[in-house]
């Protein structure tokens, strides 16, 4: 049965009261805050994994510009099952409750079929439109499909480490014993338990990460895709969350799990799209060498270790090669530069930064480096991409040791991952 206008406003006049009360004291300061615009035609798409922080990002930003904004969230349950035909009738209820406000908020917009199509009639009618959503195909599907050239598409992850320690009070500034010791400190928590804002101060974390990589699962997979071996997609799921910074090997999985190479990498696929897990591909200038082998990393490392079934695995260095793929991805996407691996039969690159075809930066990690056969391995992979790909700009990035290494014509910048992370991303364009 279909809802009417008065009853999605008494909804909607709910969400008003929580929006307007939001304690902005609580939140830190995303940097894709920047990215954002009132100003712009374009509708302001956020996307991400749930929890990240898309609509405490948005909320932030629309408060502090004192915008006048109508608020729907609509992964409200009572707003569960909304349809195409009655998001006219959304309209009339926003209208009910806030009067004719331009600037309109749509949270989990993806949670309606026939969104798009609404929010460009909207846009022509010059309102200002902000959404989030927490799958990446179904928007990017059906925002080229009718909103080609009319968004703009901000991708969100969980807290940097710089955001992780401005919620805990953590001095980045003081070169004390003290204040380097808690930096580090903070590091290892940062790399051990993840990112998502509200686990700071969350003492069950085993309890929340479970609940929500099952929502994942079920409602943005499983549900969605119309799974029904939900029980093989979780199984899935949690071997690959588990054995991240490794290459896919459908093969493998479909022996492991007595399904079909095709089922694997749909459900690989579908995982990607809920922003669970990250592809990294292989840098390769022939195509189709890029399109067939992966690097897989999960978006937070709490999706490895904190969900029901875990392992949980004390490799600190994969830990810290993760953080370091997601910071990379964070600090290079928006500017389309692109962040791939390299492995052959001699020498592997952990991350080549490329814009364009063009290799910028080849990084490894490295969280120790105290065995001379351990330092020699990072070197070579460095100092033979950097002939490869004609790339002069080489990092190695470990826990704490810093130095400049001289070695076959090229420098090698040894950087502490604590300086790393809080460094200012560089401008590719400058």
């Amino acid at each position: 049965m279909l809802m009417n206008a008065n009853e999605i406003a008494v909804i909607l006049a709910d969400q008003r009261e929580d929006y307007l009360n939001e304690d902005l004291s609580q939140y830190c300061s995303r940097s894709e805050e920047a990215m954002l615009s009132l100003e712009s035609k374009l509708a302001q798409v956020v996307i991400g994994v749930r929890r990240c922080g898309k609509s405490t990002m948005c909320t932030k930003f629309l408060l502090e510009h004192s915008a006048s904004c109508a608020y729907v969230n609509l992964d409200d349950e009572r707003l569960a099952g909304l349809k195409r035909e009655e998001l006219n009738t959304l309209l009339e209820a926003i209208y009910i409750v806030y009067g004719d406000v331009p600037v309109l908020y749509f949270d989990e917009i993806q949670n309606v079929d026939g969104w798009p199509l609404f929010v460009n009639r909207l846009l022509r009618q010059k309102k200002h439109i902000f959404l989030t959503g927490s799958n990446s195909k179904l928007l990017s599907n059906e925002l080229m499909t009718h909103l080609t050239g009319r968004h703009n598409k901000v991708e969100l992850f969980p807290l940097s480490f710089y955001e992780y320690c401005q919620l805990r009070h953590i001095d980045l500034e003081s070169i004390t014993t003290k204040a380097e010791g808690l930096r580090k400190g903070a590091l290892l928590d940062y790399i051990s338990k993840g990112g998502f804002p509200e686990l700071i101060a969350e003492p069950n974390r085993k309890g929340y990460i479970d609940g929500l990589f099952n929502t994942i699962i079920k409602n943005d997979i499983a549900k969605r895709f119309k799974i029904r071996n939900v029980d093989v997609l979780k199984s899935i799921a949690s071997y690959l969350a588990e054995n991240y910074a490794q290459e896919y090997r459908p093969k493998a999985l479909a022996e492991l799990f007595g399904v079909s190479n095709h089922t694997v990498d749909n459900y690989y696929g579908y995982l990607k799209e809920a922003f669970l897990l990250i592809g990294v591909k292989q840098f390769s200038y022939k195509a189709k060498e890029r399109l067939h082998n992966e690097k897989c990393y999960v978006t937070d490392i709490a999706l490895s270790t904190d969900h029901a079934g875990a392992f949980s695995m004390e490799n600190i260095g994969w830990r810290l090669e993760n953080a370091v793929c997601v910071e990379l991805l964070r600090r290079y996407h928006c500017q389309y530069a692109e962040v791939y691996y390299f492995r052959n039969k001699s020498f592997e690159v952990d991350f080549v930064v490329a814009k364009d075809g063009h290799v910028l930066e080849l990084i490894q990690v490295c969280y120790d480096l105290s065995s001379p056969k351990t330092l020699k391995r990072e070197l070579k992979g460095l100092t033979e991409g950097a002939k490869m790909f004609r790339c002069s700009k080489l990092t190695l990035i470990t826990l704490e040791q810093s130095e400049q290494i001289d070695i076959e014509n090229y420098q090698v910048q040894v950087v502490p991952a604590v300086k790393w992370f809080c460094s200012r991303k560089e401008n590719l364009e400058g």
